[in-house]
């Protein structure tokens, strides 16, 4: 599927979930092996016309997401590939043991797919937030966890996980009017960040939404005279270490920022791994709180929670002025 602003505009429109869908529909035509399972959400994923178009790829279990992973490693096995999505805080920690074993432990080349990560549920509200998932995903062994930024990186993790040979957990952030980061195409690859705009003063890291408010947030900070980079951390595991360590020696603050609890997630990932470097700048990590919180429409909750660019960039100042 072709990059260009034309697309990318329609996707943005779309939001996550349908993007996915239109993702795996393409795929299926280059793809003979491709499975795809839903846990009674195949139209909440946006798979209805792929249902329709290959019925014979698709499996739904049922509202069972433990059975929609051990079904989704059995079919792996047998040397397909397996897209399986649920709401983010059913596949992460309802079926959190059966990933453990089936896809951390046991290898199945199963991509587990969380939709409507982070906040975009809405009204639905705590129960199916996903402000943990990551954390949970993270910390079993032999998972990659990816959070594409936009739409039209959903779609190059879409086509890059089908040809990644593992297990993988894709969070999909966003909702309808998911405000576009790419126009253009560019090389996207598992593991390697993207630097969007470099700067010697703050250097924004950041994962799924949150990219698009760090651009925001840093268009802001340059108008107050201020060097700000944007890196673009899709992969939050395994990190791209490598552009972490140039920012250390280049940055005076370095901020993470994610939909997604303070605990556990991209920015406590930066901080492990800048745990161990002799030299490194401060880190504020901007996300969600340690609680749960009331539910309201999604851009209410993240102007409730300080993730929108104004918000962000007003943290950042006052960070910066007790450096």
């Amino acid at each position: 599927m072709q990059i260009n602003p034309t697309n990318a505009k329609m996707w943005a429109r779309f939001g996550s979930r349908a993007t996915y869908g239109q993702a795996i529909l393409a795929l299926a035509e280059h793809c003979e092996n491709l499975v795809v399972m839903s846990a009674d959400l195949g139209n909440s994923s946006g798979l209805d016309r792929f249902k329709s178009g290959y019925p014979e790829k698709f499996v739904n279990v049922g509202i069972a997401e433990q059975n929609l992973v051990g079904v989704a490693a059995g079919i792996a096995k047998e040397g397909f590939v397996v897209f399986a999505s649920s709401f983010a805080p059913f596949i992460s920690m309802r079926a959190s043991e059966q990933i453990r074993m089936n896809l951390g432990y046991m290898g199945a080349n199963v991509k587990a797919v969380a939709i409507g990560s982070g906040l975009s549920m809405g009204f639905l509200g705590n129960s199916h937030f996903g402000i943990e998932d990551a954390a949970v995903m993270r910390a079993i062994p032999g998972i990659t966890v990816v959070s594409p930024a936009d739409c039209s990186e959903i779609v190059k993790t879409v086509f890059a996980a089908a040809r990644f040979d593992g297990p993988m957990y894709i969070r999909l952030t966003g909702g309808p009017g998911n405000p576009a980061v790419y126009l253009d195409d560019y090389d996207f690859e598992i593991g390697k960040a993207v630097r969007l705009r470099s700067g010697s003063d703050v250097t924004f890291v950041a994962c799924g939404t949150m990219v698009y408010e760090s651009i925001k947030a840093a268009e802001i900070l340059a108008e107050k005279g201020l060097s700000v980079g944007v890196v673009n951390m899709h992969t939050i595991k395994p990190l791209d270490e490598e552009i972490l360590s140039e920012l250390f020696n280049s940055t005076r603050l370095l901020v993470t920022v994610e939909e997604h609890s303070v605990i556990g997630g991209l920015g406590s990932a930066v901080a492990e791994f800048k745990a161990g470097v002799k030299v490194a700048p401060p880190q504020l990590i901007i996300g969600l709180p340690d609680y749960f919180g009331k539910t309201g429409e999604y851009d209410f909750m993240k102007e409730r929670y300080g993730l929108l660019g104004s918000a962000i960039a007003e943290r950042v100042l006052r960070t910066v002025s007790t450096l």
